[in-house]
């Protein structure tokens, strides 16, 4: 099988030598004509090395690397790959007897950007952010059900939501293979409950990159007042109440978010818990001194460049609140999900709003995504998820 070539400027190969998976739109001396968004493509350096093969895209990001060795791209090619992902996370046994969800395949931390494949007990959904990948979707859902086999309860294309809008009216969510008898499915995760909505939920239905935060918050909730800010379905606020905290109450702008919140506490059995349908920000207003544990896991305040001013504001605003009322002694976890705020900025960030609290604060832990978000030295804007663990004087 022969691709459409493109060939880059000179010294413009040397991203791609150190296993970069993006070619910008800038970098490229010649192409084809008629290129299409999603085509593939075979890319060489000014000496007409090959370097790579990828999907083509009209925008600043002109090529996503999937290979870096010469392939024929079908479905044994995205066997090969599905088969490697998930074979690393049955290595590390992130799915066992006690968790039975993870993420099934991550972009480019798993060697194919664009590609999003969430795993809820049987149940896989694909994400395409990109239409490149989008158009391979025949053949990546063959090859999920060659490597899950039986295992395999059904496949379901959620891509409008993250499918570039040029492309939005050729998308259409709905399964791939097999179906669900209800909208609800429910899933373990370290031996706690959740019901999932991944038709009607955001992102997958779960905050999946949350799991080894969340174990975590339950060493620090016994005989605690916590609070879950930004909640959506209540991971957080489950593994707080099962490991013994006094009360807990989760916040969230959103009742949708707040229903399925309610039913994972009860599906969970747990008595000490309150919901709140509110602004997280009008919500702290008259909370001093009323919690010892305060989670602030916002959405991602800033998703470009040219919103990380206003993102950082608004981190530094929530996190200075917090500070200033948490109990004497509380513990803080902060997050931001936001790809464009690294860790420093982040870091940086959090140390200006102690100081506008006017409260001494000590890191106990920084946080990550866990191993089933894998982050490669090759492409470190895969590490999105950063957070601490604050201890306030």
């Amino acid at each position: 099988m022969t691709y459409s070539q493109i060939i880059l400027n000179k010294g413009k190969e040397f991203s791609l030598l150190r296993f970069h998976p993006w070619v910008f739109s800038g970098a490229i001396a010649k192409k084809d004509q008629y290129l299409k968004d999603g085509d593939l493509v075979e890319v060489y350096s000014n000496k007409l090395d090959f370097l790579g093969m990828g999907y083509y895209a009209g925008g600043s990001i002109a090529v996503r690397i999937i290979s870096f060795v010469k392939t024929i791209i079908d479905e044994n090619f995205w066997f090969e790959k599905i088969n490697k992902a998930y074979q690393y996370r049955i290595q590390l046994n992130i799915l066992n007897e006690n968790t039975n969800v993870c993420r099934l395949f991550f972009g480019e931390g798993d060697g194919a950007p664009g590609l999003i494949l969430d795993y809820y007990d049987g149940h896989v959904v694909f994400q395409a952010h990109s239409w490149g990948v989008y158009i391979q979707k025949e053949n990546i859902s063959n090859a999920i059900i060659r490597v899950l086999g039986t295992e395999l309860k059904s496949i379901y294309d959620k891509s409008s939501e993250t499918i570039s809008k040029h492309f939005t009216e050729k998308t259409k969510n709905g399964f791939l293979f097999g179906s669900i008898e209800t909208e609800d499915v429910l899933v373990k995760e370290n031996n706690h409950v959740f019901k999932i909505d991944f038709i009607n939920g955001q992102k997958t239905g779960f905050f999946i990159d949350q799991r080894d935060n969340r174990k975590l918050l339950g060493k620090y909730c016994k005989n605690k007042s916590v609070l879950n800010t930004f909640s959506y379905t209540g991971g957080f606020s489950v593994y707080a109440s099962k490991s013994g905290a006094n009360k807990v109450d989760s916040v969230d702008v959103s009742q949708g978010a707040i229903n399925l919140c309610e039913e994972n506490i009860r599906i969970n059995d747990v008595h000490n818990h309150q919901c709140f349908v509110e602004d997280t920000f009008e919500f702290l207003k008259d909370k001093k001194n009323s919690y010892d544990v305060i989670i602030l896991d916002p959405p991602a305040f800033a998703k470009s460049r040219d919103s990380k001013h206003n993102a950082v504001t608004a981190y530094k605003r929530l996190n200075a609140t917090a500070i200033k009322l948490i109990k004497k002694n509380g513990i803080i976890f902060t997050f931001s999900c936001s790809g464009v705020i690294d860790k420093m900025l982040f870091y940086n960030t959090i140390t200006a709003a102690a100081i506008e609290a006017g409260r001494n604060i000590k890191i106990l832990h920084y946080l990550y995504q866990p191993a089933d978000h894998p982050v490669t030295p090759y492409f470190s804007e895969g590490e999105y998820l950063k957070g601490m663990v604050l201890w306030v004087e």
